[in-house]
């Protein structure tokens, strides 16, 4: 069996918000942008994206759960999620496929309940701070791992 050239995309709760939400913390640029800047950089390696957003966590453990059936790695961004939802954590865990972690905004400079992730420790990739294009930071690491070219 061949490994497929798939990735997960999650995006987590007020995700859907980006371009109107805070601009001043999170830019301008919309769902839709993450998504393509997401597909591009995965194309460019030849890998494919299906994105999810939600605002209800099981809609994304479901599609987390989803992924072990046709998926290389994930690439998300829980937004609150992350400093909240260990039921989060441990699907990335369960599901055993590689995971990179994404924040907009340099989580570590904002509020004190921000610093801490319980996605941390399962992600092999961590891009905090870069704004939208730390997805296609997050991509390309994420797929240097799954193609040999570096280690998680």
């Amino acid at each position: 069996m061949t490994t497929p050239r798939r990735l997960l995309l999650v995006n987590g709760p007020n995700l859907n918000l980006l371009g109107t939400r805070e601009p001043d913390v999170y830019g301008t640029a919309t769902l839709t942008d993450v998504e393509q800047v997401t597909t591009d950089a995965a194309a460019r390696r030849g890998f494919e994206v299906r994105a999810v957003q939600s605002n209800h966590e099981g809609v994304l453990l479901d599609a987390i759960h989803a992924a072990r059936e046709d998926c290389a790695g994930i690439v998300i961004n829980p937004g609150g999620l992350t400093h909240t939802s260990v039921v989060l954590r441990d699907a990335l865990s369960g599901v055993g496929l590689p995971v990179a972690e994404v924040h907009i905004s340099n989580v570590k400079a904002r509020e004190e309940f921000r610093h801490h992730s319980y996605v941390a420790d399962v992600a092999l990739v961590h891009v905090i701070g870069e704004g939208v294009t730390g997805y296609a930071t997050a991509v390309g690491r994420l797929i240097d791992i799954l193609t040999g070219q570096a280690e998680g």
